[in-house]
């Protein structure tokens, strides 16, 4: 018998409501996984340069595994809503089930691919000596985690997709606010140096998988059920999604290396030490969107099973129109506020070198967040009516093609140097912003033509 909870009437009624409902939770959620990885930084600072090194030399490898991890997450999380709207109670219980297990058997493989070439691996990045050792020490202990890292991602998309998103946000806020506290305890009460750094972040994964798997499994008061049997077609649904949506994460870290590169070309080392400080801005101001992002996946996902055109059109465009006022409103902030956050980066008398450099990077790469709703939630759209090779593409086409196709015709032809690669980043994103939001319009129309003629059939 269906069970009715409080997300599934969520996703069931008015998508507005259902936007903000569930985006505020996971706003909430990664503002603080983004104040962790901040403060995880910090404490490692205090080992000294190779133990950050090191921790910088696996980070790439880890990002691998996170967005693996987190693009089965979104699949999982768009075909249990899709099934919820469909009024589907067993195809949901499938879908959560064979995701699970799909994340166990995936970390499975992960730890027999990483665990016996993760030394190759980080001597190609560059390692050697003790840098190498120390990354050792620490990428060891979470590959043998990489199951429940799976898990962890997987279970909360589960629950995202059913419209729970404030249990997901406790799981993440919790475990995140546990590895903050742990983290100066294992690596300098307890004296286990960069090792305990990596035992934080695995027992505060534990510890918020072990609060999933408790709603899941033992007190069962979710929507979904755990039960054996198998579907290929649910099985087909949840890759088609996932892998894409794990594939354009990748591409994202790509980018960013690329970047990198020309920025490096351009403006040396002060130059990426400007790239590294105000792209970390950027980011904790892409933080409420990439909330919302997660509940349009599962407010559109929803209104795709139903069948319902209008639901799934407004929640796309409520999501956009409200994205962009975020957007309009964080630019405006960080325009007036260059000056003092560019002090907080420049506070040593060596760093003052960069501050004017600092001042205007923020207020020409403040521009790119007004445009990041109409990419970033088409493509979330895209992954809740199960397009996630458009999803993926669209992905692509922002990072790969747009945003370092303008950086590098700033920089390289028409010599612009530093300041090119942040024109070009806010000019490829607000162009492939452009054309993916017309896309997903043609896309939503294409899906009302398909939904009549099957009605009418």
């Amino acid at each position: 018998m269906e069970r009715e909870t409080r997300g599934t009437k969520l996703l069931r009624g008015d998508p507005t409501k259902a936007i903000v409902k569930l985006s505020i939770p996971m706003m909430i959620a990664m503002l603080v996984q983004t104040i962790y990885n901040l403060a995880d930084g910090i404490w490692v600072a205090g080992l000294g340069t190779r133990a950050l090194a090191s921790i910088g030399l696996f980070f790439p490898i880890f990002m691998i595994i996170i967005s693996l991890a987190a693009g089965i997450g979104v699949g999982a999380s768009s075909v249990v809503a899709q099934k919820i709207g469909e009024r589907n109670k067993k195809g949901a219980d499938f879908a959560a089930s064979m995701s699970i297990a799909l994340s166990i058997v995936t970390g499975l493989i992960g730890i027999a691919i990483f665990l016996p070439t993760i030394s190759s691996i980080l001597k190609f990045a560059g390692a050697h000596g003790e840098t190498l050792y120390l990354a050792l020490e620490y990428s060891t202990i979470l590959i043998y985690a990489i199951p429940l890292i799976m898990f962890n991602n997987v279970a909360n998309g589960v629950l995202r997709g059913e419209g729970d998103t404030k249990r997901a946000m406790i799981a993440i806020t919790v475990g995140s606010f546990l590895n903050i506290a742990l983290d100066p305890v294992f690596i300098y009460v307890f004296k286990f140096g960069i090792r305990g750094a990596a035992y934080a972040t695995v027992l505060s994964i534990a510890f918020s998988s072990f609060l999933i798997a408790y709603w899941l499994f033992f007190k069962r008061d979710t929507y979904v059920s755990f039960t054996l049997g198998w579907s290929g077609k649910i099985l087909g649904q949840i890759l088609k999604i996932g892998i894409p949506a794990s594939l354009a994460q990748a591409t994202m870290s790509i980018a960013v290396y690329v970047l990198n590169i020309f920025t490096v070309k351009a403006g040396g080392d002060s130059g990426i030490a400007v790239f590294t400080s105000v792209w970390r801005v950027i980011n904790f101001g892409t933080v409420p969107l990439i909330g919302m992002a997660m509940a349009v996946t599962s407010v559109t996902g929803a209104a795709f099973g139903e069948r319902n055109i209008e639901k799934l059109e407004t929640a796309h465009l409520y999501a956009v129109k409200l994205g962009f006022l975020i957007g309009v409103s964080v630019m405006i902030l960080i325009l007036f506020l260059a000056p003092l956050i560019a002090k907080v980066f420049t506070y040593s008398q060596e760093g003052m070198e960069i501050y004017n450099d600092l001042v205007t990077a923020l207020r020409i790469l403040g521009l790119f967040l007004p445009g990041v709703p109409f990419g970033m939630f088409t493509s979330s759209m895209f992954q809740g009516i199960g397009k996630g090779l458009q999803s993926l593409i669209v992905t692509i086409m922002r990072t790969i093609v747009m945003q370092v196709f303008f950086s590098w015709f700033f920089v390289f032809v028409l010599k612009t140097n530093l300041i090119g690669v942040w024109w070009g980043i806010v000019l490829g994103n607000t162009v492939s912003a452009a054309i993916t939001f017309v896309w997903g319009r043609f896309t939503v129309k294409s899906v009302k033509k398909m939904f009549q003629t099957s009605r009418s059939s």
